[in-house]
């Protein structure tokens, strides 16, 4: 590269913004729902199993996007907080069936509460018809580029 080239601005980048606005986001919902006993990632494990009711790991591998790795490591933080069981099945010891004990089921509404408390403080300043917009073209990007894993970090 040549000492005279142009070097654009940081702030001359769409995804400079998107990051910058992302990680305050973020970083607000992981410090409410750290403050009730989970990690995001967590919250979206459990918000999925919440949607699925009983399920298997490896149905929530196909809804999350994560790695069976990254998922089974998931329950068993859950598992292990009380919030998910594991349970092996009858007619195939080998296959899993996960479900919300009674704890997580209480705790998803909550939680949900939080992620829309969070959006409310960040995005509320927006009116709603650019908000609208906004979430249009967030999922027309994700559509476009095949995005698939949920963000969770």
């Amino acid at each position: 590269m040549s000492r005279t080239a142009t070097v654009s601005a940081l702030e001359d980048h769409l995804g400079y913004w998107l990051r910058f606005v992302s990680n305050h986001v973020s970083l607000a919902f992981s410090r409410k729902v750290e403050a009730c006993g989970v990690t995001v990632s967590e919250w979206v494990m459990l918000r999925e199993v919440f949607r699925l009711g009983r399920t298997s790991p490896g149905a929530l591998v196909g809804e999350i996007g994560m790695s069976k790795g990254a998922v089974s490591k998931l329950l068993e933080r859950l598992a292990g907080k009380g919030l998910v069981t594991r349970t092996a099945l009858e007619h195939d010891r080998r296959q899993q069936e996960v479900a919300l004990t009674p704890a997580g089921r209480a705790l998803v509404p909550r939680l949900a509460r939080l992620a829309d408390e969070n959006d409310r403080e960040f995005f509320e300043v927006l009116p709603a018809n650019v908000r609208d917009e906004l979430a249009r073209t967030m999922r027309l990007l994700v559509e476009h580029h095949g995005l698939r894993a949920v963000p969770v970090d």
